[in-house]
């Protein structure tokens, strides 16, 4: 037998593997796990070059993983205007205005994170705000959502953005009685301004990445699934060349470089154990923060307002079927119940197709993004269709006041992992940062308490029936997220021939009160087999 690299011994650890739940030490060599057992096996298994690493008894588990999250903007967000849930409009004017003091004139202003329910007056912002403290220089702030957009003046005429300019589809310039631009832009006419803005280069991505991935690991992250740009994953693989990678990364793509991967004959899975080609992703509705996402019946108070289709159940259809004929399970956006419905009816009629030419479920493994609501005819159809629930807890803490607000009685419907998982579902959780914090533990709180970081709406959370256990909830961000990149036999549990990718924690979450689990501490972070942050 080769030589082991590293024994860990004396410790806590939770292996989430059901045939030997808790252990005290394994063994490592090459980036895997190759033995697990007691601490006089494991010890055996040592030479005198061994490294013996006493646990002292501390707490480890699986590394997590984020299954829903923008690594691009996650990282390039550390250089914007930081806007995330200001309490007012005045004091996201503020920030504005500090930052254009030090900006050259005609300089772009970006940021990202207002959200106009939370604010004392929930209405939506207009251009003029902005003029007011950044006339000079073009300002294009992202919604919390990422579904909607701010700009100033500025903004609108570089871009060429009049009373004459049409929407574009799956999208609306908000206008005002005049049929003049307020600032505001929903979906798709995002991209009018948002795609005039200069990209970064890859070398300065590279930097903001590293500045994120050492968070990540912090926080406990050992992998990523990512939904942003090529340019990401042009960076990623920059940072893998260069040793410098140290997160596991499933790179989704969207729907407009489909024909690419297509004429390169790619095929899900294909890449290494750090990055691997994961699924199609398809928006097919808005967001509840703008009113976008697309409902069966209309908004609370807002009767002729059923949302925005972002892409129609046709094409949808024409994309999902032809992505799973080359190999590629898809990835879908839905928020609202009506979207969750069509996309589900396009899945039905894609595993017929699968069926047909002999494929099962786990050939193409597909997704649904959020979830955030579904119609009660609806709730099965997951379970049954074999496809994944890709939800993100700490979304339901975040948005229950707006969702109360507008889907009413219908919240009981929403951000509902607890009816995937009791119908039989697979569940993979994230975060969707920077929409909210990529801080893992804080979305396992989310799920376990129903509750914001206040402990509001009170003791029992809100919707509290639909409260997650501890191992629900670590189960999503483990053995969940890892079945939904194909990576079920490598990653999310500790066990011989899988991945030395795991957490070293200061409690267990297990017997620690569950308000605590929010602030659970990282000790050590450990990827291949390797100390990535901190150490024992």
């Amino acid at each position: 037998m080769r030589r082991i690299d590293r024994v860990l011994y004396n410790g806590n650890i939770i292996t989430l593997d059901a045939a030997q739940p808790r252990l005290s030490a394994l063994a490592i060599r090459s980036g895997r796990i190759v033995a697990t057992g007691s601490d006089s096996d494991m010890l055996a298994l040592a030479d005198p070059d061994t490294l013996r690493e006493n646990l002292n008894q501390q707490v480890v588990m699986p590394g997590l993983t984020d299954a829903h999250i923008h690594w691009e903007l996650t990282s390039r967000g550390l250089l914007q205007v930081n806007v995330f849930e200001v309490p007012s409009k005045q004091v996201a004017l503020e920030r504005v205005a500090a930052r254009a003091a030090t900006t050259p004139p005609g300089q772009w202003i970006t940021g990202y994170g207002w959200f106009q329910d939370a604010w004392p007056e929930p209405v939506f912002p207009n251009a003029s705000d902005l003029d007011s403290v950044a006339a000079n220089h073009p300002v294009y702030l992202k919604a919390k959502s990422h579904h909607a957009a701010w700009v100033n003046s500025a903004a609108l005429r570089l871009c060429g953005i009049t009373g004459s300019t049409p929407d574009p589809d799956g999208g609306e310039i908000v206008r005002d009685a005049s049929g003049q631009p307020t600032g505001i832009l929903l979906e798709n006419a995002m991209n009018l301004v948002g795609g005039q803005i200069p990209d970064l280069t890859s070398e300065q991505l590279i930097e903001q990445m590293k500045i994120a991935q050492q968070q990540a690991l912090a926080w406990g992250l050992t992998g990523i699934h990512d939904f942003d740009q090529p340019s990401c994953l042009r960076a990623l693989q920059l940072l893998r060349e260069h040793g410098e990678l140290h997160l596991r990364v499933l790179k989704n793509f969207n729907k407009e470089w489909l024909p690419a991967v297509l004429d390169a004959g790619l095929r899900w899975g294909f890449g290494d154990d750090w990055i691997r080609l994961g699924g199609l992703k398809i928006f097919a509705d808005g967001a509840l923060g703008p009113r976008t996402a697309s409902m069966v019946e209309p908004y609370e108070g807002e009767p002729h307002n059923v949302g925005i289709i972002v892409t129609e159940k046709e094409a949808m259809l024409e994309l999902v079927s032809r992505a799973s004929r080359a190999g590629f399970p898809s990835t879908i956006h839905a928020i609202g119940d009506r979207a969750v419905r069509d996309v589900l009816d396009v899945y039905e009629q894609v595993r017929a197709e699968e069926a047909a030419r002999g494929e099962t479920p786990s050939q193409r493994r597909h997704r649904i993004e959020h979830v955030q609501v579904i119609h009660p005819d609806d709730a099965h159809r997951l379970a049954q269709l074999q496809v994944i629930a890709s939800m993100q807890p700490i979304h339901a803490t975040s948005d229950m006041v707006a969702s109360d607000r507008y889907w009413g009685k219908r919240s009981q419907w929403a951000y509902n992992a607890r009816l995937q998982i009791d119908q039989g579902a697979v569940t993979a959780f994230g975060s969707d940062s920077p929409v909210e914090s990529f801080e893992p533990f804080k979305g396992i709180y989310a799920a376990v308490t129903r509750q914001r970081a206040d402990s509001s709406p009170g003791p029992d959370g809100w919707y509290p029936e639909l409260r997650l256990t501890v191992d629900e909830a670590l189960q999503g961000y483990t053995t969940g997220a890892a079945y939904a990149a194909g990576w079920e036999h490598q990653l999310g549990r500790l066990k011989a021939g899988y991945l030395a990718d795991l957490i070293v924690t200061g409690a267990d979450p297990y017997a620690m009160s569950p308000h605590d689990l929010q602030h659970m501490p990282i000790q050590a972070t450990m990827v291949n087999g390797e100390w990535r942050y901190g150490g024992v």
